[in-house]
């Protein structure tokens, strides 16, 4: 009889050695959540059609078909990846159960947006299944000087907590899987580790994609959105970078409770820029996104001008089954929007703007934005004709009056 629960291991093992995997109660905690399939008899029993068990069959398939994938990507969270697919052909789409996980595009811009280099120490308090890591990990280790370097990455500059049991355990294979056994990942919520604990840690670099629309009235507004932003850069050192992907209406404010708490985060922390991203960037999950962007315990300098990036158009398109897929223009159009993000090219007001705020404005760039651009010759004979034309329908209708000064209709 074939075994998963002791076929794992072998398996990992020949993606990264398990061996190392310290301390070693995470490996028993990683285990221990397959050990349902220890116990699901009709997996571990032989299949006349298949000559084998049907774990046995599945575990090869993975092998063949999946393994060389992971080494070939190793920026793409599969794990994650491999999750919400179940979720969503198991009867739920995942979002009832609060799972919209990052887009590997977007994990990968944090770690550029925020110039992720291999002395940072770098901190998720929502780990998810660790897709801000993994991009991180790969980011910081390309510009590693040599192998010593790498192993302190992994052993002791990727820090991470996540709540619920099962996404832990995702986020934990993910790290194996990627050869790092000693990333330190901690279960539980992060609100209620001490503040000793994050002093040790001394993370310079925070990344977030927190829990979306958990507050729903007075007794829940503690779990709003900005709440996770502040706590995250209120657990950095001092001048630490801090990046969070959240709903637009977080930069807007929605009620009075937000718009204070906007004001408090400018009180102990820097506003740098906001990115508006695409509204389909978790499609099929409908939200409006953008990257807000800070400096940690930096009171914020309201005669600075912060930047606000218009990125609606990334390059991406939709596919009836693979969901958003880039396209041949998608790499320049990240390059292009880094670029401008690190004042390497000028551009436009329509992508973006340069501006000092205030608490209560929108921190969005269609805020800010005034379209003084004078329109192409074609587009004003355009709307010149569908004025007159307008005109000349209302006033055969005896509507002239809509087109006096004053408005008023002659009897």
């Amino acid at each position: 009889m074939f075994m998963f629960f002791h076929k794992l291991p072998r398996l990992l093992s020949s993606c990264g050695r398990i061996t190392d995997i310290s301390p070693e109660e995470k490996k028993k905690i990683i285990l221990s959540q397959f050990q349902f399939i220890k116990d699901r008899v009709v997996l571990n029993e032989g299949n006349e059609y298949l000559d084998m068990t049907p774990l046995k069959y599945f575990a090869l398939e993975i092998k063949e078909k999946v393994r060389h994938g992971l080494k070939q990507n190793i920026d793409y969270d599969v794990l994650g990846k491999f999750y919400s697919e179940f979720i969503r052909y198991s009867g739920g789409d995942g979002k009832g159960l609060g799972i919209v996980l990052t887009p590997s595009h977007v994990t990968q811009l944090f770690s550029q947006l925020l110039e992720v280099k291999p002395s940072d120490i770098v901190l998720d308090t929502c780990v998810g299944t660790a897709g801000f890591l993994i991009s991180a990990m790969n980011e910081m280790i390309r510009k590693a000087k040599d192998e010593d370097e790498v192993g302190e990455i992994k052993k002791h500059r990727l820090h991470g907590i996540e709540l619920r049991e099962d996404l832990y355990t995702i986020a934990t294979t993910n790290m194996i899987l990627r050869g790092d056994g000693k990333s330190n990942l901690r279960r539980g919520d992060y609100s209620r580790i001490s503040n000793d604990v994050y002093k040790k840690i001394g993370a310079t670099v925070g990344m977030l994609n927190p829990p979306y629309s958990q507050a729903k009235n007075r007794e829940t507004q503690h779990l709003a959105e900005i709440n996770f932003i502040i706590d995250l850069l209120d657990r950095l050192e001092a001048g630490g970078r801090g990046a969070a992907i959240v709903p637009q209406s977080v930069t807007i404010g929605k009620s009075r409770y937000e718009k204070d708490k906007k004001a408090e985060l400018l009180r102990r922390h820097s506003l740098e820029a906001v990115i508006t991203m695409p509204k389909e960037t978790f499609y099929p999950t409908g939200t409006n996104p953008v990257i807000a962007i800070f400096t940690a315990h930096v009171p914020h300098n309201f005669t600075k001008r912060v930047k606000f990036i218009n990125f609606h158009n990334d390059g991406f398109v939709k596919h009836k089954t693979l969901g958003r897929i880039p396209t041949e223009i998608t790499k320049d159009k990240i390059e292009y929007l880094l670029d401008v993000y690190f004042d390497r090219v000028d551009a436009p007001t329509s992508f973006m703007i340069k501006s000092e705020i205030k608490e209560d404005d929108e921190w969005l760039h269609a805020f800010y934005y005034f379209n003084d651009e004078i329109p192409p010759e074609e587009m004003f004979k355009n709307k010149l004709s569908d004025y007159l034309t307008f005109k000349f329908d209302q006033t055969i209708r005896d509507r002239d009056y809509l087109f006096k000064e004053d408005g008023t209709k002659v009897e």
